[in-house]
């Protein structure tokens, strides 16, 4: 059974960081391609960051330079690094997975199949 975990979500003040972490079991890990996402109160979900069974990462523009992916394979983690947290940086943060990359729905919900609970990130000014 597939199963991702979120963790190391809080509140902190603008400007501060976070280390989120997405522990994953039922599948094999390393092979799979892994993002995160997060959704804001009346959002949709927004792709943020993606990271590929090689490590090659991929980032949206509102959080390149600030926010960093990446993976522990022998772990079975999945990191994402966020510095300089702004107030719009609130939201539910979700990690997910699919074992096929298409390259048109890299950051796009659609493109992955399996999905953590989320973990709540509040950032205020």
């Amino acid at each position: 059974q597939v199963q991702l975990m979120e963790s190391g979500g809080g509140s902190v003040q603008s400007g501060g960081s976070l280390r989120l972490s997405c522990k994953v079991s039922g599948f094999h890990y390393s092979t799979f391609y892994m993002a995160w996402f997060r959704q804001g109160p009346n959002e949709e979900r927004e792709g943020l960051a993606v990271i590929d069974n090689n490590g090659v990462t991929t980032y949206v523009d509102s959080v390149k330079g600030r926010f960093t992916i990446s993976r522990d394979n022998a772990k079975n983690i999945l990191f994402l690094q966020m510095n300089n947290l702004k107030p719009e940086d609130t939201a539910m943060y979700y990690c997910a997975a699919d074992m096929i990359q298409r390259p048109s729905l890299r950051l796009r919900e659609a493109g992955y199949a399996y999905w953590g609970q989320g973990t709540q990130v509040t950032v205020s000014s």
